[in-house]
């Protein structure tokens, strides 16, 4: 490893970065406009609940995840809507993906479909086997009182609209502030990934995945369960540079909700609910990611 290689590989993961922060800031600037919708559109939805929360899980926006746990502690979603939230999500992998532009980004769109259409059918699943818990969350929501809750998202701004504050904020620095911290996450663990390959070998880093092929899913699992922006990134780098198949991509992304399992897990009236959640979430990430380990992408 020479320090030329060190300076070309920074100069590398830099340009490589800058582009996923434009495609970020375009695509949270739009976001801004009605992401303050999305926890009213939960609670309005019944029998095709699972489905909007999958809809919903899939905007890349980490702030979702955070509105679909608080309101299912509350009382207002089902598991099986929850669940299908939190499969549906993909943090920050759709503006790394999309951004690759002579690569796969193509997969991007086979990505969102299957995981919106899997987490729609296991939520519904979920619900028909819990009719008991879709009942509840029905008669609380004819009783319960409208409660006026805000509900804040990862870059700690509020979700909800807030009286009083500047469009440019709302719609400008947030946006600019959350692509800032994925272009950061992106340069950092693209630099250090591309410092492994060049200490370890491409070869021999390759010839180690290739031999675990099987194993992938569960590792991509166990990467995806980590709560923080930055496993979706490391996950979605590792499909880019062909270290995983597209299978275990699916299989840790859906293992991966963002802050939402974190906020689960506060309460500790619902500890055994929450267990029960990121179990099924886990098995049924692992499911789907060996279901599809044949897709060669």
């Amino acid at each position: 490893m020479t320090w030329s290689a060190v300076g070309d590989l920074a100069l590398d993961s830099l340009y490589d970065s800058l582009k996923v922060l434009a495609l970020a800031f375009v695509l949270y600037v739009l976001l801004s406009f009605f992401e303050n919708k999305i926890a009213h559109l939960l609670e309005r939805k019944k029998r095709l609940a699972p489905f909007f929360g999958a809809l919903a899980g899939a905007i890349p926006q980490c702030g979702i995840s955070v509105v679909g746990a608080d309101l299912y502690t509350k009382g207002h979603l089902t598991m099986g809507t929850l669940i299908a939230i939190f499969i549906a999500c993909s943090d920050e992998a759709l503006p790394m993906i999309f951004s690759d532009f002579q690569g796969k980004w193509y997969m991007g769109f086979a990505m969102l479909g299957i995981k919106i259409v899997y987490a729609t059918l296991i939520g519904i699943l979920i619900d028909l086997l819990l009719p008991k818990d879709r009942k509840s969350v029905q008669e609380h929501m004819e009783h319960c009182d409208d409660e006026e809750d805000v509900h804040v998202g990862c870059c700690g701004h509020q979700i909800e609209e807030t009286k009083g504050e500047n469009p440019w904020h709302e719609h400008l620095v947030h946006p600019l502030v959350h692509s800032l911290k994925i272009f950061a996450y992106s340069y950092v663990i693209s630099f250090l990934f591309g410092l492994l390959i060049l200490g370890v070998g491409e070869d021999n880093l390759t010839n180690f995945l290739t031999q675990n092929h099987y194993l992938s899913p569960l590792f991509a699992v166990l990467v995806g369960l980590i709560p923080n922006c930055a496993s979706s990134v490391l996950i979605s780098e590792l499909y880019l540079q062909s270290m995983i198949p597209f299978g275990a991509l699916l299989a840790g992304l859906s293992a991966n909700a963002g802050l939402g399992p974190i906020y689960l897990f506060k309460d500790k009236k619902h500890l055994p609910r929450a267990f029960l959640i990121m179990g099924l979430q886990v098995l049924f990430a692992l499911i789907l990611g060996y279901a599809t380990l044949w897709i060669k992408n």
